[in-house]
């Protein structure tokens, strides 16, 4: 058994911190310019990237979860802006899925099996 925890880059941990909050996401440990969150036993980890350009960044991470429709809802009632052309829709590969941009431009989607 294994177990994967995306890394992502951040260009300031407080702005970082604060919008995965938004996201549900609790501060598991701060080491400075690494940062790690968690919600629900998932974890994902941040290292500290003051030069990055937002728009060059290619981080992404994929989400599955079984509630993907209750977290879209969540989400909008807190103001969490939806990616722009990544609203809640299914996929033709059997996923209802969802799309956000952190701060850092790290594309988070959130995504639930519809199909067997």
């Amino acid at each position: 058994m294994f177990t994967l925890i995306p890394k992502l880059p951040m260009r300031d941990k407080a702005r970082t911190a604060a919008y995965y909050r938004l996201l549900g996401f609790d501060v598991l440990a701060d080491y400075g310019d690494y940062l790690l969150m968690q919600r629900e036993g998932s974890a994902l980890h941040f290292f500290a990237h003051p030069d990055l350009v937002p728009e060059a960044n290619y981080g992404q991470v994929y989400i599955q979860t079984d509630a993907v429709e209750s977290l879209y809802r969540g989400f909008r009632e807190r103001g969490v802006a939806i990616h722009p052309n990544a609203p809640l829709e299914q996929k033709p590969w059997g996923m209802l899925e969802f799309a956000l941009l952190d701060p850092d431009m790290n594309l988070l989607t959130f995504g639930q099996e519809t199909t067997s």
